[in-house]
């Protein structure tokens, strides 16, 4: 027996973690875009643009294992029986690319690259399973001079896309002297990386919580342990209290100059080579962006940057924005990081099995979009084209004509394509495209020689409060030549004559 039943429509709704982007949102974010890789390519940087597919296996880390085939990322088995997968960073493209190349690309490589990236993690406020980075990366320096090199650019790019001078820092970082500082503490055997991984694991991703938990939490956490509000226990680095000291040391050595807090450095990584590496190649970093202009209001030296240390092999960096914003419950916070980076020399050696130097930095465009329209300093809101009304359905061929004169005229202009009957219809539909601009010519008016031009921004406030009076010295609407048409609109729209 058939059934009866109707086939279920699908439901019109985003899928869970994802959002659709419109009008001026799409438009903030290509601007910006622009505007950033405007910055790159001042300074040398080249734009590549890969598959936003890839396979597993070039993921590295992310490579699915049995029980879940798709933890982190979106991946999916094709029919030759490999494993691929959306992109989850832009980094993993890039070793991908500089080795399959690398007798091709110059070197070093210097690139940028922009797009979406996908991750398949639980979605939350804020948090969405697709969003926009834009990175920049030098394959193949192993001069520090590389490292200094972003922090400049990234510093300039801030700039560039409105975040003055004052409203940001960028803060630098070593994991050399992390290892340095760890290696005194007694966790590090450079003659034995594998002994003590254990434990270097827990003060890494401890100290990677130094924000949320502060100075105790942290100290429980490579000591004996924590026991959270709920009675949940985390076992810790079984680190001593002079061991932690040493620690804890590292992340309050951020001293008043860049020259002191690298001495404070110096004192902790004593009897190490490679942590004097680390306070070394911080001394030069400072030195050289000092040089360029960029200074302490700029970027500093500062040890409690501590994202990315265990994944960084030298340098890392911050950008931080340092206004205030009210958060959901209307609390004053600080807005935070933006952007984040560093160097990774061991990325590309998985694929070609030599170490090949790179460093580089990721900016989160929908973040720092986010800071902008939270400072006002975008509008979250785009004008909409000059709409050319439609009066007489037999004259469609003039209508488009007037919009191509104003196109051709720098303007942007459509014609109205709906139902024309009902004239207060086509003006709704203006508004709703937050048209500024309304141009009308009726046959009486064809006949004239002459158009209406509808100022609708002017024609809004007028109907909100101005007076009788107001408006006749001030009318939203005028009647000129056609001939006149563009240049009337121009003056309404401000662009001039």
């Amino acid at each position: 027996m058939a059934s009866d039943k109707k086939p279920r429509r699908p439901r019109a709704e985003t899928p869970k973690g994802f959002r659709d982007y419109f009008g001026a949102e799409v438009t903030e974010r290509t601007d910006m875009l622009a505007t950033i890789a405007e910055v790159y390519r001042a300074h040398g940087f080249d734009p590549l643009e890969t598959s936003a597919v890839e396979t597993v296996e070039a993921l590295g880390k992310f490579l699915p294992d049995v029980d879940r085939p798709n933890e982190g990322v979106f991946a999916w088995q094709d029919e030759g029986g490999d494993w691929l997968a959306l992109r989850y960073d832009m980094t993993a493209p890039l070793a991908r690319v500089a080795a399959q190349f690398r007798n091709d690309l110059p070197s070093p490589y210097r690139r940028y690259t922009m797009g979406p990236v996908w991750r398949n993690e639980k979605p939350g406020p804020g948090r969405f399973r697709q969003f926009y980075q834009c990175d920049a990366d030098t394959v193949g320096a192993p001069t520090v001079a590389a490292d200094a090199e972003i922090c400049g650019m990234l510093s300039d790019t801030l700039e560039a896309v409105g975040i003055p001078r004052g409203d940001y820092l960028i803060r630098v970082n070593n994991r050399k002297v992390l290892n340095g500082v760890m290696e005194v503490a007694g966790v590090l055997d450079p003659s034995d990386p594998a002994k003590f991984a254990d434990e270097r694991g827990i003060v890494l991703r401890a100290i990677d919580k130094f924000d949320k938990f502060g100075e105790a939490g942290v100290r429980a956490l490579i000591g004996a342990g924590r026991l959270d509000e709920s009675g949940d226990f985390t076992k810790g680095a079984g680190l001593s209290d002079e061991q932690a000291d040493i620690v804890m040391g590292f992340m309050q050595a951020k001293r008043d100059t860049g020259a002191a807090t690298a001495a404070r450095l110096r004192e902790l990584v004593t009897g190490s080579a490679l942590g004097a590496a680390g306070v070394d190649e911080l001394d030069l970093i400072a030195t050289l962006l000092d040089g360029q202009g960029y200074g302490a209001d700029r970027i500093v030296i500062d040890p409690s940057v501590v994202r990315g240390l265990g994944y960084y092999t030298g340098p890392v960096f911050e950008a931080e924005l340092t206004f205030e914003i009210l958060d959901e419950k209307g609390r004053k916070r600080s807005f935070g990081s933006v952007s984040g980076g560093g160097r990774y020399d061991d990325l590309v050696k998985r694929f070609t099995g030599q170490e090949v130097p790179a460093t580089g930095v990721s900016i989160g465009v929908d973040r720092l979009l986010a800071a902008l329209r939270a400072k006002g300093r975008i509008g979250g809101k785009a004008e909409g084209p000059v709409v050319v009304t439609v009066m007489d359905r037999d004259r469609m061929g003039d209508y488009l004509a007037m919009a191509s004169e104003l196109r051709r005229a720098g303007i942007r202009a459509e014609v109205y394509l709906g139902n024309p009957k009902n004239f207060g219809n086509q003006l709704k539909y203006a508004d709703k495209r937050e048209s500024p601009v309304a141009v009308i010519q009726g046959t009486d008016e064809a006949g004239r020689g002459v158009v209406q031009i509808k100022d609708l921004v002017l024609g809004a406030k007028i109907a909100a409060s101005a007076s009788l009076e107001e408006w006749k010295n001030q009318p939203a609407q005028v009647e000129v030549p056609r001939a006149e048409m563009v240049e009337t609109v121009r003056r309404m729209l401000g662009l001039g004559v």
